[in-house]
């Protein structure tokens, strides 16, 4: 049986049901600004309207899914209406991190409080910004669209776990690999 190009490798991972949900064509939709509405999302990736929790998932998710980044702002749209709405910090929270390996090669697979399945890859990269007063690292994954995730602090210890050492612009820096990426983690 003849081995797998990565090609081949990661057209499998992305075509997994779990990592395509069919998400609707936001980025072609341009509808006119209708204004605010009073939804925000948390740096943990609550969703609230009206300072209330929405805690029906289906919704949350439905609302993800509509969800639009342009420049700073975030907006739910749907081909007629758009409206801003409120993100503190990323609009998305990663929370389970499942590790697919085939030989030397890995995959990374990030999974968000709203059921996105992201491979960390050269498209879909990881980076980790450090608060310049705390020293507090924050980790983002690229999403969809310009929009990040924040992975959760357990799925960003399990990243230091499995970190290793490579050389990086003459010097060394600890990160990890997915999709032949190397991301610094520091």
């Amino acid at each position: 049986m003849a081995s797998q190009s990565l090609d081949d490798w990661y057209k499998i991972l992305q075509n997994n049901p779990l990592t395509e949900r069919g998400l609707p064509p936001v980025e072609k939709w341009n509808p006119p600004l209708l204004g605010d509405i009073d939804i925000r999302i948390t740096r943990q990736g609550t969703w609230f309207h009206e300072g209330d929790e929405i805690k029906r998932q289906p919704l949350v998710k439905l609302f993800s899914s509509i969800l639009k980044r342009e420049n700073d702002d975030y907006f739910l749209v749907t081909p007629e209406e758009k409206w801003r709405i409120a993100v503190d910090d990323a609009p998305f929270f990663l929370i389970d991190l499942q590790v697919e390996r085939k030989g030397e090669r890995q995959a990374l697979v990030f999974s968000s409080t709203t059921d996105d399945r992201i491979i960390a890859d050269a498209a879909h990269p990881l980076r980790v910004s450090v608060d310049a007063e705390s020293g507090e690292p924050s980790p983002y994954l690229l999403v969809r669209g310009g929009m990040e995730g924040l992975l959760s602090r357990s799925v960003y210890y399990q990243l230091a776990d499995m970190s290793e050492m490579r050389q990086m612009d003459g010097k060394e820096e600890a990160g990890v690999s997915s999709m032949d990426c190397f991301f610094p983690l520091y």
